[in-house]
């Protein structure tokens, strides 16, 4: 099956702590259902000093559900997906608008 969303897409925060937060998907694991989304979903996570990085309490993007994330259209609007023909190629394309993403 198609992936509705993908990494690169502006996307907006449906339900959680975050609802109303928009940002760019920087990762997506079809396998448990999630995505990492630049600026949303942060927590603090403490982290060994090493000889590459600074240790101590590091903000972290976390993993959010696909369900509780919407496509943002050109207008800036959460949209759904859809998918269609466009000659032999199968694209995306946003409900709202009916723009080719």
């Amino acid at each position: 099956m198609a992936a509705k969303l993908r990494k690169g897409d502006k996307v907006i925060v449906l339900a959680g702590k975050d609802k109303g937060k928009t940002g760019n998907i920087s990762s997506v694991d079809p396998k448990s259902n999630k995505a990492v989304v630049d600026g949303v979903n942060i927590a603090i996570r403490a982290t060994r000093q090493s000889q590459t990085s600074q240790g101590g309490r590091i903000p972290k993007a976390m993993p959010i559900d696909l369900s509780n994330l919407a496509l943002v259209d050109a207008n800036g609007k959460a949209t759904r997906v859809g998918f269609k023909m466009d000659g032999d190629k199968k694209v995306r394309f946003a409900k709202t608008t009916g723009d080719v993403i």
